[in-house]
């Protein structure tokens, strides 16, 4: 016997565990592998159907962070727009009232200064009339005490009357 070549009886013998285990194996053991291997398939076709379902998910978020993101961009660029306009709208009421009330405070202080002024003018006419009447009495007194004076006076007042009327 050489050590080539197996003998047949161990041929035989091998054949037939061959087959044994071989019908084990194709029975109970390649389903269960078979299984294994199709649910490990399975497996990774699905994440890979979830991950990429999830990563179109996830880019569909950001588009809409970033539409959300631009609208509120916009809104907060009209907001602003509107509040600059309504400050320089009251910042111009403001001055209007202001240029308002300044010209009611010169005009008030106008016609109080008109006022004091006519009635300083009338109190000033009064005291010179009062002055004038006390000095033309007492030159009058001192002029008509001789009764030729008085007369001319006297004549002299009807002609101013005469020609008055």
């Amino acid at each position: 016997m050489s050590l080539l070549l197996p003998e047949t009886g161990l041929v035989f013998w091998m054949l037939i565990a061959f087959l044994i285990v071989f019908f084990i194996l194709a029975k109970w053991g390649w389903p269960v592998i078979t299984r294994m291997a199709e649910k490990r398939a399975n497996y990774i076709k699905d994440s890979l159907e979830s991950a990429k379902e999830t990563n179109r998910k996830l880019a569909e978020i950001k588009v809409e962070a970033k539409d959300i993101l631009d609208n509120a961009r916009e809104q907060q660029s009209k907001m602003l727009k509107e509040a600059a306009i309504s400050r320089d709208k009251i910042i111009n009421e403001a001055k209007l009232q202001a240029i308002e009330e300044s010209k009611k405070i010169v005009e008030d202080a106008g016609r109080k200064i008109q006022i004091e002024r006519e009635n300083m003018l009338s109190e000033m006419r009064v005291q010179v009339a009062d002055l004038s009447v006390s000095i033309a009495e007492k030159v009058i007194r001192h002029e008509l005490a001789k009764d030729e004076a008085q007369m001319q006076v006297i004549n002299k007042m009807l002609d101013e009357i005469k020609t008055f009327n």
